[in-house]
């Protein structure tokens, strides 16, 4: 289930925000814990935003980001997933979208700067939403997607 811009920009929109409404767990691919780099911020914006964040890092394996444990793959988690937000390079993308696949996500989302067609494809062959290219600590406010209080499903 493709989230593309082929329907236009409204319809593009109105999925990621539905999306991003529906999501309450979010396994973060490339997270690190050094405060500069960008997947750090963003993690901590989306917990701020009531989403549970699973960091994943095979270099970090075994510590504690932002309050939750890094595991080294997504089948380690053990929970049901709704996005899988990869902070990868393009190339290296595609190795997340599989796990992903794998794992049952729901979607995958791919960064700023992060476009990887041949993984996308195959993510919306196995029934998955592919945002790419974007990020969800800049779609949310923009989107005005509201905040998640977890245990309200």
């Amino acid at each position: 289930m493709p989230i593309t811009d082929d329907a236009g920009i409204k319809a593009l929109d109105a999925g990621i925000k539905a999306l991003l409404e529906g999501a309450r767990t979010i396994a973060l691919v490339g997270a690190s814990d050094r405060p500069d780099r960008p997947s750090y911020g963003v993690m901590a914006m989306l917990q701020d935003h009531g989403y549970r964040v699973i960091p994943v890092n095979p270099q970090i394996t075994g510590e504690h980001l932002h309050g939750e444990f890094v595991f080294r793959e997504l089948a380690q988690i053990g929970e049901p997933i709704d996005i899988v937000d990869i902070f990868r390079r393009p190339i290296a993308a595609g190795e997340a979208v599989d796990e992903a696949i794998a794992v049952g996500a729901k979607a995958v989302w791919m960064q700023l700067g992060v476009i990887n067609d041949e993984a996308a494809a195959r993510a919306e062959a196995a029934g998955l939403q592919v945002v790419m290219d974007r990020c969800p600590a800049i779609e949310i406010p923009r989107l005005g997607v509201p905040k998640i209080v977890q245990g309200t499903d």
